[in-house]
């Protein structure tokens, strides 16, 4: 019987793969499956995951012809998962070794749905802990009650799918947006605090998120970022009257850190980005932007957004 599933999509990645795929060997058990789809890659990564075939027991290798985006090779995984947990890892980040029974060993001592951890951040040779924004560990507690408060950063706002283990019979609830080819984690995240029943967190930082890679989706300045508001539009939908502040200051704070950064973006995506921010904050319902409290440089940011568009 399989006790854990993880999915791990990737695409060209081939300076990173075999990091990865190592990693998980030496967390490698009988009851694990490893499940990696390639979504399409146009270099070496296909080939190197085919070399681990006799070095990563358990491995169960996929690819798509063509990019789907990371949502939807995601849920292909999960598709085919038989674990009786899930997890996730990205191609170019790596684990410690003993991390996946770890996280095994924290969902089987509280018997909760899911189970939410730390991660280390790395950018070159820096190596920063990141903690999970709940200072309550080792209690199960109820995930509706960690969404609120808005001007406090919580569960909600902590998205990283990798960051935890889950239930599989949480079924639907693991799965991500397919249409989604960036913060695909957003609505994912809510969805999981609004519709789970319980939940922990614990003190375990043994994934490596790598961070400043080239090519990937938060160095990139393409017409992919533009999902961003179609992932907003999926939080803000059916969203109770007492979680529209959280989700509006989120929403807001994201939006101006994006235009902080909006050199990377050609002139003409910048314009359709300012364009599709300012429509959206036009549409929050009355009154809340208005309690929307940001740093005052990000609060001018939206306001020169509302002036000139």
């Amino acid at each position: 019987m399989i006790k854990l599933s993880v999915v791990v999509p990737v695409r060209d990645a081939e300076l990173y793969i075999s990091d990865a795929l190592t990693s998980l060997a030496r967390n490698a058990r009988r009851d694990f499956e490893f499940i990696v789809v390639d979504d399409g890659s146009a270099d070496a990564t296909g080939q190197i995951i085919d070399d681990f075939r006799d070095d990563l027991p358990g491995l169960i290798a996929l690819r798509n012809d063509a990019p789907v985006g990371l949502a939807d090779a995601r849920n292909l995984g999960v598709s085919l998962a038989s674990g009786r947990y899930l997890t996730f890892m990205d191609g170019d980040d790596w684990i410690a070794p003993g991390y996946l029974a770890d996280l095994v060993g924290a969902i089987e001592r509280l018997g909760c749905d899911f189970v939410r951890v730390d991660h280390v951040q790395v950018e070159g040779r820096k190596r920063v802990v990141h903690r999970a924004p709940l200072a309550t560990r080792e209690v199960v507690l109820k995930p509706r009650d960690h969404i609120l408060p808005a001007g406090v950063k919580t569960m909600v706002d902590y998205p990283y799918a990798w960051a935890g283990i889950y239930r599989r019979d949480l079924g639907d609830l693991l799965t991500f947006p397919g249409h989604l080819h960036t913060a695909e984690d957003r609505p994912w995240i809510w969805r999981l605090h609004r519709q789970a029943s319980s939940f922990g967190v614990v003190s375990l930082a043994g994934l490596f998120y790598r961070r400043m890679v080239s090519g990937s989706l938060t160095q990139v300045g393409d017409a992919r970022q533009l999902h961003f508001f179609d992932a907003f539009d999926l939080v803000f939908a059916d969203l109770k009257e007492e979680f529209a502040p959280k989700a509006a200051r989120t929403f807001c704070a994201l939006l101006a850190h994006h235009l902080e950064l909006g050199d990377r973006f050609s002139p003409e995506l910048r314009t359709r980005f300012e364009r599709r921010g300012a429509d959206a904050l036009r549409r929050l319902p009355p009154g809340l932007l208005a309690e929307v409290r940001l740093e005052p440089e990000r609060d001018q940011i939206l306001q020169r957004l509302l002036e000139t568009r």
